[in-house]
């Protein structure tokens, strides 16, 4: 129970120490992780999406570390140039390349002793890729322009918002890199799951604007506490930071209704519904005009398979009496077709087996197999269905208003 009580003491001195606000249990986690390798020189991969607070956790490594009174050097891998990042970070010869104009030292050749932060890592171009893991491996590497091997001492700390394995299978990160980065991970939680954080970091937010804008702080009544704790939150604690800052400069009263906070969040009123994917096997289709040849043929294959299930069944049952259901298929049939011959019984048909030339007397309208005529029908009736408003008709045919506008005048549809 005293050693319980004496973690959870620890946890809460970093998180005073490091500025960190919330109780959940993946955040609670992901300090403990980093203070327990901190003494260790292993590498440490720390994953979570943007805006969730990763720049914090390598400050925790490198300060619980033998490495503490050694440089702590942070890179933005994602923020340097691909043509310059090899000399950011292994340093060059004077003459290297056009504006080398003297020796440099590279970030690693500076953090000698330290820690060295690497944030965007998926960023990295594959030829760095190569450098930084034999600095990984040997603690060696080479300036650019230079056949020297210089020697270093620095433990480093990676971050990324990328899903690695995928790079990895689509050729954009190295596979051994990964392995070697990836020796401790740490993965910090989306706010959206850390939803007990939400309203302790809008509070301290809202406090930190009023001290520094010297103005009362912003509060939000009941409903809007939970439209706050419902919110999605893309852009995670950064994004909760800068809305809390804007509503505190812009809002004149102090108490924050629902209707004002949702117009600070964009996509509010959104459920955040899953979006529909087409399977990989199915067609698709290039215009609307494909869409309806597609459903025309459809409908025709369907109408011809019922008209063989129906002639299957007659030849099955010759010289005998087709009562009840069958009847009423035969029916149906002819009525989707469009017409009912008047020599179709309601209640029964007698084949007379014998008779080998029987007459068809059902009347054939051939069907026009027109793809023109058929949008000009179905255009004229969803602008009859919609008494002539195109924007309703342009809904109901699925297409967009100009399109359906375009059809009009190249067929001269009336109405």
């Amino acid at each position: 129970m005293q050693s319980i009580l004496t973690e959870i003491m620890d946890i809460q001195s970093i998180k005073q120490r490091f500025g960190i606000i919330g109780n959940s249990g993946g955040l609670n986690r992901a300090i403990e992780v980093a203070v327990q390798v901190a003494p260790t020189d292993l590498s440490v991969l720390i994953n979570g999406e943007s805006g969730t607070g990763k720049e914090i956790f390598p400050q925790i490594i490198h300060q619980y570390s033998a490495r503490k009174h050694g440089p702590y050097i942070a890179v933005n891998c994602g923020a340097i140039p691909e043509g310059t990042i090899d000399s950011e970070l292994f340093g060059h010869e004077k003459g290297a390349f056009t504006g080398a104009l003297a020796d440099r030292k590279g970030y690693f050749q500076e953090a000698d002793g330290g820690t060295i932060f690497l944030d965007e890592i998926g960023e990295l171009p594959l030829s760095t890729q190569v450098r930084l893991l034999r600095v990984l491996e040997t603690g060696e590497f080479i300036k650019v322009g230079s056949s020297k091997v210089i020697k270093t001492n620095v433990r480093v700390i990676a971050a990324t918002n990328v899903d690695i394995p995928l790079a990895i299978e689509k050729n954009k990160f190295r596979e051994d890199l990964y392995y070697r980065l990836n020796t401790v991970p740490i993965s910090i939680l989306p706010l959206r799951e850390r939803r007990e954080d939400i309203f302790l970091l809008f509070r301290k937010f809202a406090r930190d604007f009023a001290e520094k804008y010297r103005m009362p702080p912003i509060a939000l009544d009941e409903n809007s506490r939970i439209v706050l704790m419902n919110y999605h939150w893309p852009g995670n604690v950064r994004q909760l930071k800068n809305i809390t800052e804007q509503i505190s400069i812009i809002e004149e009263k102090r108490e924050i209704t629902t209707e004002v906070l949702r117009t600070y969040l964009p996509n509010a009123g959104s459920n955040n519904l899953p979006a529909l994917v087409k399977p990989s096997g199915e067609k698709a289709f290039n215009s609307e005009r494909e869409i309806l040849y597609q459903v025309l043929f459809d409908m025709k294959k369907d109408m011809n398979d019922l008209k063989k299930l129906v002639l299957d069944l007659m030849h099955e049952r010759e010289g005998e009496t087709l009562h009840g259901d069958h009847s009423r298929i035969i029916r149906k049939l002819y009525t989707d077709e469009g017409a009912v011959p008047d020599d179709i019984p309601s209640k029964s048909i007698h084949i007379d087996p014998m008779e080998k030339n029987i007459q068809d007397t059902e009347e054939f309208v051939e069907e026009s197999l027109s793809l023109e005529d058929k949008e000009i029908e179905l255009i004229t009736k969803a602008l009859e269905k919609h008494k002539g408003k195109r924007k309703y008709a342009a809904q109901e045919l699925g297409i967009s208003e100009r399109t359906l506008y375009r059809k009009i005048k190249e067929y001269d549809i009336k109405g």
